[in-house]
């Protein structure tokens, strides 16, 4: 969206025009609409504008609920914008901590703002992109005591707020496709700005949650996220913000509710053993705040191969924080033999994971022929450092 596009949406008929469409669907006819749109004297720029609006309504849905119905969105900002059940949580830290205002520097749409502005915070949101602060602006308008400012989070002067919160932009600057910023200086503000705000004010900081481990404070809160096994950031939180004794976090979120492990640091590992007739893949949370061996302990299991996460049992424990398949035969990780087996036994639908072997799942599965009327689920990774195949069922 440019600031053409963007004045179309917010005049009134575009405004109008917007909330008078019907939800977008995929399998609607683009051309027609425009033909209809066009036939009712709407000019061709405000017909892209709302069409490419209500796409993103329908879009953000996923991550904004019903709220997205009301809301405006540019292409980049929905893609790295909060899931409003994990701003909620994010909000809730300033809350709990007795704060009264937040800055929410590099706001971008206003996801996270949003949320702190729910819970009746006062909020000072900033970008430095000018489309974006005035998208911010709209989405926030209902919420007297929120403020947007279109500036540089790494220079605004934020008054006397009691709390920052960052979600540095880690991709090139636009509104539609983007580069990922692999350099943390080169992000927006720096990695370095950022944390830098903790040595002055109670702070949250939004992260990737790849973002290598060694720019991670010793003294910070670190809690990965994941949204229905997709894990979707990590946040670094500071002072007040921190709970006492956590330095790990790894929650998972999905329709059991919301789970969580933490402990002071890295769990230790646990030991390598036999595979069992059960077979745990962690989440990915669990995975990326090195919690694996906790949740080992917790479930009874050992350790599938040394650096490897698979975890192993021989009973099964239900447990948010990983995926439970039974073993059901073991094989060597030979394309042939799977090929023979597989058919045998009439599996057409299988489900290929992989850790600890270089397979292109994809490929691999379409070299097997797959026939048959039966699903399984197949894992190919080292037991006891052998290249092995694992046919498994969910449990």
């Amino acid at each position: 969206m440019d600031t053409a596009e963007l004045l179309d949406v917010l005049s009134p008929e575009g405004l109008r025009l917007l909330d008078s469409l019907p939800p977008w669907s995929a399998s609607d006819d683009v051309v027609a609409s425009v033909a209809a749109l066009r036939r009712q004297g709407h000019s061709p720029s405000l017909v892209a504008a709302v069409l490419s609006q209500s796409r993103l309504r329908a879009k953000a849905v996923t991550k904004f609920g019903d709220f997205a119905s009301r809301m405006l969105f540019t292409e980049a900002g929905l893609e790295q914008a909060t899931r409003l059940p994990v701003a909620a949580r994010h909000a809730g830290r300033y809350r709990t901590a007795g704060l009264g205002s937040v800055a929410d520097l590099g706001c971008g749409i206003g996801g996270d703002a949003l949320a702190l502005a729910a819970l009746e915070l006062d909020v000072l949101a900033v970008d430095r992109d000018e489309v974006t602060a005035a998208v911010a602006s709209y989405n926030l308008a209902p919420w007297a005591s929120s403020r947007v400012v279109h500036g540089d989070a790494a220079t605004v002067d934020v008054g006397d707020v009691q709390g920052v919160f960052l979600d540095p932009a880690r991709r090139t600057a636009g509104h539609g496709t983007t580069r990922r910023l692999a350099d943390p200086a080169d992000w927006s503000p720096s990695l370095d700005v950022a944390f830098g705000w903790a040595e002055r004010l109670p702070t949250g900081v939004k992260l990737g949650p790849g973002v290598d481990r060694e720019l991670l404070p010793a003294d910070a809160e670190c809690q990965w996220i994941s949204v229905d096994r997709e894990v979707v950031e990590v946040g670094v939180w500071f002072g007040p913000l921190a709970r006492p004794g956590v330095g790990r976090a790894a929650l998972v979120v999905g329709t059991h509710g919301a789970a969580e492990l933490t402990a002071p640091a890295d769990s230790d590992d646990v030991e390598v053993g036999d595979l069992g007739e059960y077979l745990y893949e962690p989440d990915g949370a669990v995975i990326r705040a090195r919690l694996i061996g906790d949740l080992a302990r917790r479930l009874g299991a050992r350790t599938l191969s040394r650096d490897i996460a698979w975890l192993t049992s021989d009973e099964a424990v239900e447990t948010p924080f990983a995926q439970v398949f039974r073993v059901v035969e073991t094989f060597p990780l030979d394309e042939k033999t799977l090929k023979r087996e597989l058919r045998t036994r009439g599996i057409g639908r299988l489900e290929i994971k992989k850790r600890g072997v270089d397979v292109d799942p994809a490929a691999f599965r379409k070299r097997l022929s797959l026939q048959g009327t039966h699903a399984a689920t197949l894992v190919l990774t080292r037991v006891a450092g052998r290249h092995t195949a694992l046919l498994c069922e969910r449990v």
